[in-house]
């Protein structure tokens, strides 16, 4: 049965772009020091002191808000999403994150759950303000908005919520189906079965959108 079977190896290309653009924007904007800071993505196994909210914040902010642009479609939104992710992770840990083994998959879950409050108001108001601008607007929006990237966000925006946030998590973030499962709370067949009819469904109607274009 299609929900059996492991995520394709050979991603289409929507997902092709999602990986490209995300190894691209952090080969871009990532300092010198937050490439020194990739031990806040794994459990912290290194010699000297464990990283802080502030090491955490520095090396994964921009990375963090551009996988919450995907799940709540809007780049103020998503920045917002950000800041109540990194407040939930100061709240239950502190700034020095005693006893937080794994960082980087306690704030993935974080933003996605501060995403899913945001979607729920969203669902229960459902006369939508345009976003206002902002102060500025973050220096790779360009990237994250680009024509091509739209097409995605949209058809994204179509599909369930667990379907998004499983592809976006899998595509984007580029975590295993063990570590998805693990941030969303849910089995590892159950991450299998959404992915594949997420990924029937998001093929459909990125189709659709390209056939309406010509």
């Amino acid at each position: 049965m299609p929900y059996a079977l492991p995520l394709p190896l050979a991603p289409p290309w929507w997902s092709r772009l999602l990986a490209r653009v995300s190894r691209a924007a952090r080969d871009r904007h990532a300092p010198v020091r937050e490439r020194r800071l990739r031990v806040v993505g794994t459990p912290y196994g290194g010699d000297g002191p464990p990283p802080s909210l502030t090491d955490l914040y520095a090396a994964r902010r921009l990375d963090m808000v551009r996988l919450a642009v995907f799940l709540v479609d809007d780049l103020p939104t998503a920045e917002d999403v950000v800041q109540d992710a990194f407040a939930a992770v100061c709240r239950a840990y502190g700034t020095s994150l005693d006893g937080l083994q794994d960082p980087g998959a306690y704030l993935h879950t974080a933003v996605v759950n501060a995403a899913r409050s945001v979607l729920r108001r969203r669902r229960t108001a459902r006369a939508y303000t345009p976003p206002h601008p902002g102060s500025g607007a973050p220096v790779d929006e360009g990237l994250l908005l680009a024509e091509e990237h739209r097409h995605v966000l949209d058809a994204l925006a179509e599909l369930t919520r667990r379907q998004r946030e499983v592809l976006v998590l899998r595509y984007w973030s580029e975590l295993t189906e063990d570590q998805i499962a693990r941030t969303l709370g849910l089995s590892r067949g159950t991450v299998k079965s959404t992915a594949s009819r997420a990924l029937d469904a998001l093929e459909g109607k990125l189709r659709k959108r390209t056939e309406a274009d010509r």
